[in-house]
């Protein structure tokens, strides 16, 4: 790549934070025009590299060069006079202000007097939506829209500013596949107009359709760069971990009835505003999947089940009997025993700037109380048995949770539930954003829970995920269950034809629910 056009050219940089080592002499080139992808595990040194291009942080020792020249990226405003824009995972927009306002930050047209000029800037903002084909309401308020459109506003954003060099951290964690098609023309339109796209993920499938070449890190350490179709997928994923994967999914149980009895069912159910039916037995032993395009009422089922979505009709039943879930705290009762891994772990599952072991017990902080006092001995075991079990490092017991990466976030978030002794998880596309190596770590845990007795009720956005790791799949269609999948029968094609609403699969006795 040296003999072509550079966009970008990282040089023996150096990046660290007190003790933490996070980028260490780092160098590779970035060929102007292309799509290149940014591989490495959590924790690998991708967010800080996309933080020294931002201009958020700069680099102890090395240099960055543009276009062949030495930028000091001294601040994001220097990084956008650079050309550079980025879509953060981590999204930058204000909940509380409008789609509009937030497309508009931080350089709103004003006029002569000072005043912001919305009647112009909404004009503009209306040609870049349609231009992009992204169709949103511009004075919704932003903190009430999902996930996926919050992160196609951040999308839409950086591209308005014109940016000869896009960043895209992790764009796809939080996309359906309809939205992830969209971004894939959004980046082939791009690179037509000869931008440069840096393309940070943990997804083979989106690297291998949107990028040229790679670059892979390990522990703050470049390890290759070079064309995405001269290397297999197995060899990224050991040049990632530095180890080979031998079974990225563990093995599950070949014989059906070795399930328990049901643990967690519901009965015509409808809850929230999506979902309108969903009758379904979660048995013990069992990772039962629910699948889905977004909005078809998967969110509303697991939060209904957990007791923070309202029950329009229908009910719920734990054990066979009829069970009153109106919060969490009825979920979280000894004879229920309900635990809620949320899709973003960072506002919904975990308090950032409170310990590990804080966030791990605070569920069932009342068990470790004695005579009024926290019983510190007792609650710092608990939880260090917890964090033994999804390997998190023992200094999460005292070091706030925001100090670890993505995927140790993540561990944390289980890892308050078997504080609590849950004996069902509800996790809701738990590995969004999570490495190839701690993927396999949950999955691997997961099998370890239901092999002991427990039962999970597993929503993921990745197919893959749901294919290989699921005894049984349902797919919502429009706010109901149209389809039901034995483990045998699991394919990418028998979930989304259905998801996609081509065929109702027909559900009869020993397929029915």
């Amino acid at each position: 790549m040296n003999s072509e056009k550079l966009a970008v050219s990282v040089k023996g940089v150096r990046k660290a934070f007190g003790p933490t080592v996070a980028v260490n002499d780092v160098s590779f080139d970035i060929k102007a025009g292309s799509v290149h992808a940014l591989l490495g595990e959590n924790g690998a040194g991708k967010s800080t590299l996309v933080k020294l291009l931002s201009g958020l942080v700069q680099p102890d020792t090395g240099h960055i060069e543009i276009a062949g020249k030495v930028a000091q990226l001294s601040s994001p405003r220097s990084s956008h006079r650079h050309g550079i824009q980025t879509a953060f995972q981590e999204m930058t927009l204000v909940p509380d202000l409008s789609v509009l306002d937030n497309m508009m930050l931080p350089y709103a047209p004003a006029g002569l007097s000072g005043l912001i000029r919305r009647k112009a800037a909404r004009a503009k903002i209306t040609e870049h939506l349609d231009r992009i084909g992204f169709d949103i309401d511009l004075d919704a308020e932003t903190g009430e829209l999902d996930l996926a459109l919050q992160q196609k506003i951040e999308i839409a954003r950086a591209t308005y500013r014109d940016p000869d060099i896009l960043l895209l951290d992790e764009p796809t964690s939080t996309l359906s596949g309809a939205d992830v098609t969209w971004l894939g023309e959004l980046i082939a339109k791009l690179k037509a107009q000869g931008k440069t796209i840096v393309f940070i993920s943990h997804r083979m499938r989106e690297v291998r359709a949107f990028c040229d070449h790679l670059t892979i890190l390990r522990n703050g350490q470049h390890i290759m760069t070079g064309a995405v179709a001269g290397i297999s997928d197995n060899d990224v994923i050991e040049k990632i971990v530095g180890r080979s994967i031998a079974q990225t999914f563990p093995k599950r149980p070949s014989d059906p009835s070795a399930f328990g009895a049901p643990v967690l069912s519901t009965r015509n159910l409808k809850a929230g505003d999506k979902l309108s039916e969903a009758s379904f037995d979660l048995r013990q032993g069992e990772i039962l999947g629910i699948a889905g395009l977004q909005g078809m009422g998967q969110l509303d089922l697991f939060l209904a089940c957990f007791g923070m979505a309202e029950i329009k009709a229908g009910g719920i039943e734990v054990d066979g009997r009829k069970a009153s879930i109106t919060s969490p705290v009825d979920a979280m009762r000894p004879n229920i025993a309900i635990g809620f891994v949320p899709e973003d772990r960072k506002t919904e599952g975990l308090f950032l700037k409170l310990s590990g072991r804080t966030n791990a017990s605070i569920p069932v902080i009342e068990r470790f109380q004695r005579l009024g006092l926290i019983d510190k001995t007792r609650e710092a075991e608990a939880v260090r048995q917890a964090f033994s079990t999804v390997e998190v490092n023992e200094r999460a017991l005292w070091t706030r949770a925001g100090a670890f990466s993505g995927g140790n976030q993540q561990k944390i978030a289980i890892s308050k539930w078997l504080v609590a002794q849950s004996r069902i998880l509800l996790l809701f596309d738990p590995t969004r954003g999570i490495d190839v190596g701690t993927k396999h770590e949950l999955y691997v845990m997961m099998r370890d829970f239901t092999n002991k007795g427990g039962a999970i009720l597993f929503h993921s956005t990745e197919v893959p995920e749901l294919v290989h790791l699921c005894d049984r799949v349902l797919v919502l269609y429009g706010g109901r269950i149209v389809a039901e999948i034995d483990g045998h029968k699991l394919s990418e094609g028998a979930i989304m034809r259905p998801a996609l609403g081509h065929e109702e699969q027909a559900v009869t006795k020993g397929d029915r629910i």
